[in-house]
């Protein structure tokens, strides 16, 4: 997309791109767990973080573990909501706000331990979101665990509209 012009959360990203390659993710997913801070408790690693592309990953920890030893279903959707929602922030103007609008999820495999979550939007969606302050997109998401099954099968729907003056 030619006239992409970075907003806010890219443009902060960018400056990380001066840390060394090998250690670039960790310093992305310190940033990011301070800013959301939930997906710091959850222990949510941003691997990429693209204007077309996000890559998040969770380890199967005891604090994000089920009663079976895998990863929990509330954990499965924090790290797929949170991958479709970084790569809709990526790309919203400034002047407006993301927000969940619907989500579904269904299970269809037991998770095999850590998992990664691989977001994407097309040019035409982006160029969409620079366009106009208001409208909705739905996020392409595919979560995979080790063995490289996709336990989930997950849709999202993701608004924006103006943000409009901040209240005190």
């Amino acid at each position: 997309m030619s006239d992409y012009s970075p907003n806010r959360l890219a443009r902060q990203l960018q400056r990380l791109d001066e840390v060394p390659a090998f250690a670039r993710p960790w310093f992305r997913s310190v940033v990011l767990r301070r800013a959301v801070p939930f997906t710091g408790t959850a222990g949510l690693d941003f691997l990429e973080m693209g204007t077309g592309r996000v890559e998040i990953g969770i380890r199967n920890e005891k604090k994000v573990q089920n009663h079976i030893g895998g990863v929990h279903a509330s954990a499965m959707n924090l790290l797929a909501e949170t991958a479709t929602g970084m790569v809709v922030g990526m790309n919203v103007r400034d002047d407006c706000i993301p927000l969940a609008k619907e989500l579904k999820m269904a299970f269809k495999k037991r998770a095999t331990g850590a998992l990664r979550a691989v977001a994407t939007l097309s040019d035409e969606q982006r160029a969409a979101m620079q366009a106009s302050d208001k409208g909705e997109v739905k996020v392409s998401v595919t979560v995979t665990d080790e063995a490289g099954v996709n336990p989930v099968e997950c849709e999202f729907v993701w608004a924006w509209i103006p943000s409009g003056p901040r209240k005190s």
